[in-house]
């Protein structure tokens, strides 16, 4: 049995201290084979810049997926190339360095395929179908487990892709909404799936910036940029653990994680 874990959402510098405080106690109990995290706002909400990601893999993190915020920090253009643990969107229209699909081993040697792509409904950047893409990387690859992390707005969305590909992925994880759902379930032939996985971050903040920025953008100032250096000492951490047979790459179990910490207890 092959054990990963997924992180959702790791937002700015509550994000961070909030992977380091909980990644090692996790590991520590479970032993997992791989790590993956959502990096994609890492750096201050929006990117990973290169420090963060030396940073996050020091921590534990094994592999990187992105999402709509993949391009914010334009350093990840030089350095993306040099590490084949970042998977950035996959189904970019525009020519972009790095791939969308990364083939890392886990300790014991076994190959794992991890995914990242962009939805359609309610986004803004211009990309290719979610679901040809996937279809042909699919076509592509030799069989092995493969996770696949749909950055998207929409439930319903996420919802059929997994039915789509149920049986020929082993997961589909749902990100960007920073909200963990309550659907995590195993699909028919051997797919999990969770609409979103959540965040990682501030607790008491909204989708991991501080609260009042937010107020003020969304009501009153659409040109106020939210503010991630927000001293609240409550954070959260969300994840799901996958258990997945590693002769057939289907998963037997997905566990959500939901977890709270005060920063200032240990």
């Amino acid at each position: 049995m092959v054990k990963i874990l997924f992180i959702g959402d790791i937002v700015g510098k509550a994000g961070r201290a909030t992977l380091a405080h909980f990644l090692p106690l996790l590991q520590a109990e479970h032993n997992f084979d791989l790590v993956i995290a959502n990096g994609e706002n890492v750096t201050h909400g929006r990117g990973l810049n290169k420090k963060h990601y030396l940073e996050l893999s020091k921590l534990g993190v094994d592999v990187f997926t992105l999402g709509n915020h993949f391009d914010d920090r334009e350093e990840l253009r030089n350095y993306i190339e040099d590490y084949n643990n970042i998977a950035r969107p996959l189904n970019l229209i525009a020519n972009y360095p790095g791939e969308g699909s990364v083939v890392v081993e886990t300790k014991k040697g076994i190959k794992v395929r991890v995914t990242n792509i962009l939805g359609q409904a309610f986004m803004k950047e211009i990309i290719t179908s979610p679901l040809l893409a996937l279809k042909l990387v699919n076509a592509e690859s030799e069989p092995m487990i493969h996770i696949v992390d749909y950055h998207a707005e929409a439930t319903a969305e996420k919802m059929t892709i997994a039915w789509e590909f149920d049986g020929t992925i082993s997961a589909l994880l749902g990100t960007h909404t920073h909200v963990q759902t309550r659907d995590a379930r195993l699909l028919l032939k051997g797919t999990a799936y969770i609409s979103d996985v959540g965040m990682t971050g501030s607790y008491n903040g909204v989708i991991g910036a501080e609260r009042n920025s937010v107020i003020q953008k969304v009501w009153f100032d659409n040109k106020v940029r939210f503010n991630y250096e927000d001293e609240d000492p409550h954070y959260q951490f969300s994840a799901v653990i996958l258990e997945i047979n590693e002769e057939t790459f289907k998963t037997e179990k997905i566990t959500p994680i939901y977890e709270l910490w005060r920063k200032d207890e240990q």
